[in-house]
Formats: structure tokens, C-alpha cells, sequence
């Protein structure tokens, strides 16, 4: 791009126009500078080491090309474009918003403005100069925010990358010594909790959801899910916020367990997840994993709760388990007494004295075995699909 571009009126100014400007640059830049050094001072960033000196030079480049352009307008405006761009870079690096160098590129333009107003020139020439001249500042003022975008997205995808190795070095099977964990939370800029609670939301969002937990979590996506890292989770009032968090939203948080702990956690989140995606575990989000640790339990390795029922319950195959399954598990509930058990059916208490006279025929002894009566109870909660 070249000024011609910005303002096709400049190549018809006057020959000395150019030359009069030129006569002046010196002291244009030294006025624009200290006018910009005192705005500087006043914001508590006074124009000293790399990024004053970066500053300085953009401000001298910007003047020198505007100063040359009303000469030469078809000169090549990219060199100068690009030192904004840096510029803006070095903004987000030094922790500032794009818009304090903004400011100071308008500051900039209006002091040359009030300048070139001094200098006696005639109206239609002052017209073109300022169209010029705000068209030009304007763009520098785009060239520093794209810089500042872009290095704000590099950084974004740096963070993602420091805190997803942290998450992984957490939860994965064998993890490192503390000085490594250490070391990967200092690159995330993740203070070390003592303890942490791991959840495991459907979605990939993992950002998006960290950013509303807040209170330190950080999040990443592992397995085509989001795995959120909380720190200290039995903080008050920390869970029910992140129940509000993720309400409408299946998902599974782990239990508040110790930093070293995290991959247990991670595990239960996880699988806690995947049944409710099954339907075997409530689709009310989010599930607190420690709320239903026997389904877990139970349905942990695929087909295994299938094989318990069918190995212990057999005996209900052939007889009327319809009616019998849910009799078994109301008195097995009620440690065997009637009176509890015919509550729970909404049966008379004769009615369920009749069918276990039936169920003991059929399973004799083992109804008398804690042991037995343990897995039945398992088997029968997995078949009828008891909470």
C-alpha cells in the first residue's frame, strides 16, 4: 500500500509543499516525541529500555514516511506497516491493551495536525494533508492491533499447550515426580493445589468452560471430551457454583482428591461420563461420581455386571422374575424384614411373605450368606436398574 492509496489527492499538491514539509521533519519528530513522552510519563511508562526505544522508533519511522509520502506519495508504506505490527506484538508481551498505543498514534497524528496547521499553508492544501494524515494514522492503528491479535492467539495456543501437558502429567497412568509436576505448573502459571477434584464434560469447549469455572481451573480436551482440572474443591460454595457451570450439560465430576491422587479422579470423571452417555447413569448434570460409586463399581468393565446377574440370579430365570427380582431386592434392602420391604413394593405384607417362601425355595441358603446376599443384592440393583 502507498499514499497515493490512503489519498490520491497528495500527487497533486504543489512541488513545494513536499519541500516545506521536508525542511521541517527534524522538528516535527522531535515534538511529536516529547508530546508522546509526557503522555507516556502521565500513564506511568516512561520511554525507556527496549520497549521506549521500540516506541521512539515507530514514532520516527511514522513521521519520516508521512514527511516523505507529501513529496512522494507512491512510496511503499509496508516497512512502516510492519514496524506497528511489531509494536503491537510487544504491547500484549508487556501485559498493555492495544488501546493505549492507539491513543498514542491519534496523540501522534493531532500534534502533527497542530503543526502543519502553524506553518501557514493554504486551505485546500491542509484539507488533503489531513485526510492524509488520518487515513495513515488509522492504518497504523490497524497494523498494531493485528499484531496484537496475533500474538494474543500465539500465546493462547501456548497456554493450551502448557496447562494440557500439566492436565496430562496428572492424570496419566505413571505420573512423574513432583519436581517435574512442579515445573509444568510453574510454565502454566498454576499454583499447586493440594487437592483437586477432575471433570470430565461431553464437549470440547474446554477453554470456554474453565474460563466459567473459574477459581483456577483449567481445562483441555483428552478423548474427544473436555477434562477440567478444579484446585481445592471442597472450597465453599465451589461445587454448587460449578454446578451452575455445567447445568444442561452431561458431565461428571470426580472426587476431591490429593494432588497426587488426580489420575482417580480423572478415571471416575471419565467412566462416570461415558455411562451417562449409555444411559446407565442419570443424564442430570453435572453427577458427582461419589454419589454413585457401586454403578460405577458394578459397570466399570463392560459385561461384567451382566455376568454377575447371570451367575447369581439364575435361579429367577426359570421362575417369575418379574414379579420375584424386585421382591428379592425391596426385603434384601430392608435386611430382611417383611413390614420395610412391602412398604417400598406398595404390596400387603402377606403378599411379600407368599413370594419369599417362593425366592428361598429357589436360592435355600444363600440367603443367609452375607456374602451371598451381597452379591445378590449387586446383581439384582444392576439387572432391574436400581439406584
Amino acid at each position: 500500500m502507498s499514499f497515493s492509496v490512503l489519498e490520491p489527492r497528495l500527487a497533486s499538491l504543489p512541488a513545494d509543499v513536499g519541500g516545506q514539509v521536508r525542511a521541517v521533519r527534524g522538528e516535527l519528530g522531535d515534538r511529536v516525541l516529547r508530546t508522546i513522552r509526557a503522555a507516556m510519563g502521565a500513564q506511568g511508562r516512561p520511554l525507556s529500555g527496549g520497549q521506549g526505544r521500540g516506541l521512539t522508533l515507530g514514532v520516527q519511522t511514522a513521521v519520516d514516511a508521512f514527511v516523505g509520502a507529501v513529496a512522494e506519495p507512491g512510496g511503499d508504506l509496508a516497512p512502516t506497516r510492519e514496524v506497528f505490527v511489531r509494536l503491537g506484538r510487544t504491547e500484549y508481551r508487556e501485559g498493555h491493551t492495544v488501546d493505549a498505543l492507539r491513543s498514542i498514534l491519534m496523540l501522534g497524528g493531532r500534534d502533527i495536525w497542530a503543526y502543519l496547521v502553524d506553518r501557514d499553508l493554504p486551505p485546500d492544501v491542509l484539507y488533503v494533508l489531513a485526510s492524509a494524515l488520518f487515513g495513515f494514522t488509522d492504518m497504523l492503528a490497524g497494523a498494531a492491533a493485528e499484531g496484537y491479535l496475533d500474538e494474543q492467539r500465539r500465546h493462547a495456543r501456548d497456554w493450551d499447550t502448557t496447562r494440557r501437558r500439566l492436565i496430562t502429567l496428572l492424570v496419566q497412568p505413571d505420573p512423574p515426580g513432583a519436581a517435574a509436576i512442579r515445573a509444568a505448573a510453574d510454565a502454566a502459571r498454576w499454583p499447586l493445589p493440594e487437592s483437586v477434584a477432575v471433570v470430565s464434560v461431553e464437549g470440547t469447549d474446554g477453554e470456554h468452560v474453565a474460563r466459567l469455572a473459574g477459581s483456577g481451573a483449567i481445562a483441555t480436551v483428552i478423548d474427544d471430551a473436555t477434562r477440567m482440572v478444579v484446585p481445592e474443591p471442597e472450597t465453599p460454595g465451589r461445587l454448587a457454583h460449578l454446578a451452575s457451570v455445567l447445568a444442561g450439560r452431561r458431565s461428571a465430576i470426580g472426587p476431591a482428591v490429593d494432588l497426587a491422587a488426580a489420575r482417580l479422579s480423572f478415571r471416575l470423571s471419565r467412566r462416570a461420563l461415558l455411562l451417562q452417555q449409555d444411559g446407565v447413569l442419570p443424564a442430570a448434570a453435572p453427577l458427582r461420581c461419589d454419589e454413585h460409586l457401586v454403578t460405577l463399581i458394578t459397570a466399570w468393565e463392560p459385561g461384567l455386571g451382566d455376568r454377575l446377574a447371570a451367575r447369581h440370579l439364575a435361579p429367577l430365570d426359570a421362575a417369575e422374575h418379574d414379579v420375584l427380582g424386585p421382591t428379592l431386592l425391596a426385603w434384601l434392602r430392608a435386611q430382611g424384614q417383611v413390614i420395610p420391604a412391602a412398604a417400598a413394593l406398595h404390596a400387603h405384607p402377606q403378599t411379600v411373605r407368599y413370594r419369599m417362601r417362593k425366592i428361598r425355595r429357589l436360592f435355600g441358603a444363600a440367603l443367609d450368606d452375607p456374602d451371598a446376599r451381597l452379591a445378590l443384592q449387586l446383581a439384582l440393583r444392576h439387572r432391574l436398574g436400581a439406584g
